[in-house]
């Protein structure tokens, strides 16, 4: 045969492809996400008044640097007009994520991250906003006004947060995305992505946003939501077949999202009959399943529509051992678990986080499914998940025996006597109840009975009465308990300090962050430098009183420091600052924000002096 024909074959197929690509998105009135196309193509026929709205609420969230009992660094502060902008600098006014940088994830406290995450999965924090007037979204400003660039993914919901009626279909569209890059300047901007049309009305926005390149923390003022009434009518332009729209990247990032598809993947039966396999009949079962375990889910499904083999090898229980589907959080549902549930019976590793809002996964839906697949869970992760209930917490205890770690961060939903039950998983090795309403008794029964407990976040958890209290049990019963945040606890004293230091001497990590309740005259941070020789990280920011005897007991006594932040004390000098950089060579990290006796002179000396040591020093104009 000639060479040719296979050349044509190859090329015509490609060119079926693409019109059938275009046709697909044609059918759904949708443009590709491309830049190009958009900036060229998408000027409507005005025949519409354009609507201006800023954020009338805040929905939802994940973090937020602040206090649930204030505005200060909130992320309630994104509701209404602008409070800063275009003013640029520190203030608290704004919206600030928990963190930002690298160094979270370098602290003993850190989390293995889940295996087959998409590449082009970036996002770590989130939050959601609603507008008054549903539109079809024409841009959409995000006015930063300290070091931008965090947001790296808006999204559209077809849900009315005020509408009356439940929808039947929620659908979550991609307005832009973009992998996360660094803006040099920490000066206010008004950011305007590129958007792409779509195809409903919305009155819902969600940001997404990355601070791992962010040299300290990004803060956001408002965001602007333009659009119009009626769909906009598209020039013609938009049918024609560019071939920059078949870019992998874009393709990616829209079967990030759009997981219809993925659903009947899952449930496929009819495969193609092939008398041989070529050369996967000459590899070895293991051989295959390891190329196989390099996949990301959608992938999976799409591969165990090619043969029997290879469907064998998708749908083994092998392939399911780490299973993330926060990367789909916006297409999982009922559905989705119960397709995945033959396949998940050995899963170990499961990732839900930021899934099933919205009614997406009911609670008999979830309990269907860790009934069949939680038996031989380690790690559960359901950061945000808001249709957890208590019957779901029960049911928890009941059918995961062997779980280790639970994250249950920012499920602020969930009422407090649901936590009781968690008391019965003692195996918990790692517990995060960030911004939860767990309370006191609950707590004290899980502290009781979870003594193997090594990694414990009650940060922001406002509905504990007595700090002291669960300070004491953590000394009597958690010996083995390495990291602890207790950001933001309202009422722990000098006496909870002391009963934990004597009890919990493994202690590696403690962050004491916006504490008012210690006082450096009490002795209590002298007690814990003495008691705590493994501390890499201790945070006392905002603590007015941490003094030169402080910092120069934690150089003579916590050599192995990595991370300390004192932000805002008015009593350290330059002169124990030097001591404690001098004795402790493994510190990375030193905040030293707002505190009045290290200015930018002294900042930049010490920083010519340890180059290691990354020195922050944030401002207000």
């Amino acid at each position: 045969m000639s060479p040719v024909f296979p050349m044509l074959t190859v090329l015509s197929m490609f060119y079926y492809i693409c019109l059938r690509r275009r046709a697909r998105t044609a059918t759904r009135g949708e443009m590709m996400n491309s830049r190009r196309a958009i900036e060229s193509n998408s000027r409507a026929l005005p025949i519409n008044v354009e609507v201006v709205q800023y954020a009338k609420e805040v929905l939802d969230f994940s973090s937020h640097y602040g206090s649930e009992n204030s505005m200060s660094y909130t992320m309630w502060n994104l509701a209404g007009i602008p409070n800063v902008y275009p003013s640029s600098g520190d203030f608290t006014q704004t919206a600030v994520f928990r963190t930002y940088g690298t160094w979270w994830d370098q602290c003993p406290s850190a989390q293995l991250p889940f295996k087959r995450t998409p590449p082009n999965f970036y996002s770590q924090d989130y939050v959601e906003l609603a507008f008054e007037e549903p539109v079809y979204p024409t841009a959409v400003h995000v006015l930063e006004t300290y070091h931008p660039g965090a947001v790296i993914r808006i999204l559209a919901c077809s849900a009315n947060p005020y509408s009356q009626n439940t929808p039947a279909e929620v659908r979550w569209e991609i307005l832009w995305s973009e992998a996360p890059t660094k803006v040099n300047s920490p000066q206010a901007r008004q950011f305007t992505p590129c958007i792409k049309q779509i195809d409903f009305p919305t009155n819902l926005i969600r940001l997404e946003v990355n601070s791992s390149l962010q040299d300290y923390y990004a803060e956001l003022d408002a965001v602007v939501l333009h659009g119009v009434k009626e769909r906009p009518v598209l020039s013609l332009k938009t049918s024609m077949i560019d071939m920059n729209d078949l870019d992998e990247d874009d393709d990616e990032e829209k079967n990030g999202c759009e997981m219809d598809s993925l659903n009947k993947q899952f449930s496929v039966t009819a495969l193609r009959e092939w008398t041989t396999n070529g050369y996967f009949d000459k590899l070895p079962y293991e051989l295959i399943q390891l190329i196989l375990s390099h996949l990301t889910i959608p992938d999976l499904c799409r591969l165990a529509q090619t043969c029997k083999l290879l469907y064998q090898h998708c749908c083994d229980p092998l392939q399911y051992i780490h299973l993330s589907l926060q990367p789909y959080w916006a297409r999982i549902n009922d559905t989705s678990l119960e397709y995945l549930m033959s396949r998940c019976t050995l899963v170990q590793w499961l990732n839900l986080s930021w899934t099933g809002n919205r009614g997406a996964i009911s609670v008999s839906g979830f309990s269907r499914f860790l009934k069949v697949c939680g038996s031989e869970l380690v790690r559960l992760e359901l950061a945000c998940g808001h249709f957890l209930n208590e019957t779901c917490l029960e049911v928890i205890a009941e059918m995961c025996p062997n779980l280790q770690e639970l994250n249950l961060s920012s499920c602020d939903k969930l009422p407090p006597q649901a936590f009781n039950h968690i008391a019965k998983v003692c195996s918990l090795k790692r517990l995060i109840l960030y911004r939860t309403k767990v309370e006191q008794t609950a707590l004290l029964s899980i502290l009781n009975f979870c003594s193997e407990l090594q990694h414990l976040s009650l940060g922001s958890c406002v509905m504990i009465e007595d700090y002291d209290l669960i300070a004491s049990m953590m000394g009597a019963k958690c010996k083995k308990l390495r990291t602890l945040d207790l950001w933001r606890c309202k009422n722990i004293t000098e006496n909870g300090i002391a009963e934990l230091v004597s009890g919990c001497q493994l202690l590696e990590e403690l962050d004491l962050g916006w504490c008012p309740t210690l006082q450096s005259s009490t002795g209590c941070f002298t007690s814990l430098a003495r008691k705590l020789p493994n501390l890499q990280k201790l945070f006392l920011t905002a603590n007015r009183s941490v003094c030169d005897t402080d910092i120069e007991e934690l150089a003579a006594n916590c050599t192995h420091l990595r991370q300390l932040d004192i932000l805002g004390t008015r009593m350290v000098s330059p002169a124990s600052l030097r001591k404690l950089l001098e004795s402790c060579k493994d510190l990375s990290l030193l905040d030293v924000s707002f505190c009045s006796q290290i200015d930018n002179r002294v900042v930049l000396e010490l920083n010519a002096s340890f180059p290691n040591v990354l020195i922050k020093k944030s401002f207000t104009q």
